[in-house]
């Protein structure tokens, strides 16, 4: 069963058509992917979601309805672009923003601290959110989008700007956000992520839909003749094996796509006969980031890190 629709969104700004004709499901339950390169139409698509922009053409329907205050009260959104009152507290600001939901109390006060805490901010409730790091504003803020318990959950481009040790801690609550049956969109450009935490997905490039459904399903339709590969010395005779269709170098692995699925032991035998160590070897395996590149056409603004 789907908890929203997103049906033929179309978006257009002047002479840049932003999003055409875009539509998926989002599933009950679990963690759905909205996935691209930066520029792609995400963000456009989720501003139409929230009723934030009018679309030129197309519905979203949430649970049977058409998507309107309703949805919008039901909803933790945390958009691209941040917005926070620097001159308010940070316990104010958070109280603040809970209130606007419908939200208030000592219950809420107390769920408020204990996120703080979590985040190591607990000192700070009673700064200025002016006098906090962009990180630490950047958490005041998640934290104001998932205060008040709602049911749906957006997050575009949640990770941008966080260290290591405040992605994990963001990482482990929206999966306690899962774990208490949310639904939760995630937003992003890094296709890592989007693999380790996703159960389900939409890519979007240049405006359009290009793919969309249970990530399971999908790894395992693109990856019957794809081999994940981490090995020492030098791998260049393959490209005249007659077995290699293309090879995609990761830095730390590398995906070998061949030319047929049963390839894959001569692969191997390849490899070992040339005296590569290898290291790890993973037939019917492939990357998101190798999916998208195969549909795409190209990587550019994929990285690891950083971007929005």
């Amino acid at each position: 069963m789907s908890a929203l629709e997103v049906r033929n969104l179309s978006k257009t700004f002047g002479k840049i058509e932003a999003v055409r004709d875009v539509s998926f499901e989002v599933p009950e339950g679990g963690i759905f992917g909205l996935i691209g390169r930066n520029g792609a139409g995400k963000t456009t698509t989720i501003r139409m979601m929230m009723d934030i922009y009018s679309p030129d053409s197309g519905e979203v329907i949430f649970r049977g309805t058409k998507v309107g205050q309703d949805f919008r009260n039901k909803v933790g959104y945390l958009p691209e672009e941040r917005g926070l009152y620097k001159k308010m507290k940070v316990l104010e600001t958070l109280l603040y923003f809970a209130e606007l939901k419908g939200k208030k109390g000592r219950s809420v006060e107390k769920k408020a601290k204990e996120y703080l805490e979590r985040f190591e901010l607990g000192a700070r409730a009673m700064a200025k959110v002016e006098e906090l790091s962009k990180g630490n504003q950047q958490k005041i803020q998640f934290i104001a989008t998932i205060l008040h318990d709602p049911e749906f959950i957006i997050l575009d481009e949640p990770f941008s700007g966080m260290d290591p040790i405040n992605t994990n801690l963001l990482k482990e609550i929206i999966l306690e956000q899962k774990r208490n049956n949310k639904v939760i969109i995630f937003s992003t450009h890094l296709m890592d992520f989007a693999e380790k935490m996703c159960d389900s997905i939409a890519m979007i490039d240049k405006g359009q839909l290009i793919l969309s459904g249970a990530l399971d399903q999908i790894k395992n339709r693109y990856s019957q003749q794809n081999v994940s590969l981490v090995y020492e010395g030098d791998i260049a005779f393959l490209r005249n094996s007659g077995i290699v269709e293309k090879i995609e170098d990761f830095g730390n692995s590398t995906g070998v796509k061949l030319k047929h699925e049963s390839s894959s032991q001569q692969l191997l035998k390849l490899l070992v006969d040339h005296n590569i160590v290898v290291k790890k070897f993973n037939a019917n395996d492939i990357s998101l980031h190798e999916i998208f590149v195969e549909l795409a056409g190209t990587a550019d603004d994929l990285s690891s890190t950083g971007g929005n």
